[in-house]
């Protein structure tokens, strides 16, 4: 039994490619090539903070007021997230997943979220981190096996780095046609276009002074079906996909300091999907013994 603040650290790796998933919320802790990191983690001794590496499940973002209706029934979260008065990031992520396969290159790792406040029946998830010719996958099942219909959404919350001291040099595409306008507590008040706003990545700007804590959707994908977010800096370089099962993708700057790495977080669905609103189509609904599969994917140099 590991006493560590994360629990078993189990490492993965193929070629000059390593990646460490802990215990505790399967969270990605690092992911590096030949030596120098991709993602941007924290050491075997720390708590997880600020979302590092974190799988968003039940629900990625954010609910306003923990509260909401599902099949007429009012539900009420833990307000998580207590100075803006919201429920944040799910309900698995400090919590033990268990180990059901390790391979040297994968591990793939299992959870269930039982009913509680705010939660009206049983979601089974497994996440499995693979290492290959393309970098790091991450493959999500989830599946209702209660017997009640359950609302759903999936995020992670993964800080790429390309050895910044701080962002502002970093060139950053995002393939997104539509940004997240949003109240003071970061929820929804309207999806607008990115057209000569300071949201259009579309051609990979240097981030400069801007500041972002941003969720974006109207992604443009390649013939694989994939959207690709790209940081650049000098000779590195770090990418992050998603398939067609993953609509939106937050970027986060890290604030003021300019110092932190850039979280990009891969979304099934935008902030506040649970409740009525311009994010509300993102939700899903599982219907008992019914299954969402989804798959991101992190490379560099």
């Amino acid at each position: 039994m590991s006493t560590t603040p994360t629990g078993e650290q189990y490492e993965i790796a193929s070629g000059t490619q390593r990646a460490i998933v802990t215990e505790v919320g399967a969270t990605l802790r690092s992911f590096s090539v030949d030596g120098r990191d991709v993602v941007r983690g924290f050491g075997v001794e720390d708590q997880i903070s600020a979302g590092h590496g974190q799988n968003l499940i039940p629900w990625p973002n954010r609910i306003r007021d923990g509260r909401y209706v599902f099949n007429g029934v009012t539900q009420q979260l833990a307000l998580s997230e207590p100075d803006r008065h919201n429920a944040i990031h799910g309900l698995a992520g400090y919590v033990p997943w268990v180990l059901i396969d390790k391979q040297p290159d994968a591990v793939t790792n299992r959870v269930r979220i039982y009913p509680q406040h705010g939660w009206p029946s049983t979601l089974e998830a497994t996440i499995t981190h693979r290492i290959g010719e393309d970098g790091l996958t991450v493959t999500v099942e989830a599946t209702n096996i209660g017997a009640a219909d359950l609302p759903f959404g999936y995020g992670a919350h993964p800080y790429l780095t390309v050895g910044e001291s701080r962002v502002d040099k970093v060139a950053i595409t995002v393939p997104a046609a539509s940004y997240l306008e949003v109240d003071d507590r970061l929820l929804p008040v309207k999806i607008s276009p990115v057209d000569g706003t300071v949201y259009d990545l579309r051609n990979g700007p240097l981030l400069g002074s801007t500041n972002l804590d941003t969720a974006m959707t109207g992604l443009a994908r390649d013939a694989e079906g994939r959207w690709r977010v790209r940081l650049v800096l000098d000779d590195r370089y770090a990418e992050l996909w998603g398939d067609e099962a993953i609509q939106w993708v937050q970027v986060f700057t890290g604030g003021p300091s300019r110092d932190w790495s850039i979280a990009v977080e891969p979304m099934t669905c935008g902030p506040d999907a649970f409740n009525t609103g311009p994010t509300h189509d993102g939700m899903r609904v599982l219907a008992p013994r019914a299954t969402f599969v989804g798959t991101w994917g992190i490379s560099g140099r």
